[in-house]
């Protein structure tokens, strides 16, 4: 079993995130590289909210194809274009995250290999079998 960690000696996180998530010694992992928000047909919306909710359906079909779910994601890191798309991103991440939440960074970069893609999501996951 995953254990999620919130310290009582660390501020609560600002977000919907835990600040730690242990994974037992026998669980198996799966890296998703980061996902962009491209449709199967190499469209690319200008909305940075619909770009995130593609990079979830990306890592929910790479978490379906090891045999996982969102519940067993141990750890997001999200890259965005631009303050201004904080919300969209957090908005996607939050429906489709389930709680306990898992550890997760969110970084302002400069750009990505295309310019109209505006979010980048990678995941961790883990499950014990």
């Amino acid at each position: 079993m995953l254990r999620h960690l919130i310290p009582v000696a660390v501020r609560r996180p600002f977000a919907r995130y835990s600040h730690a998530v242990e994974v037992p010694a026998s669980a198996r992992l799966l890296l998703v590289s980061g996902q962009l928000g491209i449709t199967e047909d190499d469209v690319i919306p200008e909305d940075v909210e619909a770009q995130a909710v593609l990079c979830f359906r990306a890592i929910r079909a790479c978490l379906a194809e090891a045999g996982m779910g969102p519940g067993d994601i141990v750890r997001l890191n999200a890259y965005v274009t631009d303050r201004a798309y904080l919300a969209g991103y957090m908005a996607a991440r939050d429906r489709f995250i389930v709680d306990p939440p898992p550890a997760s960074t969110l970084m302002i970069v400069s750009g990505f290999a295309r310019p109209e893609f505006k979010v980048e999501i990678e995941a961790l996951a883990a499950k014990a079998d």
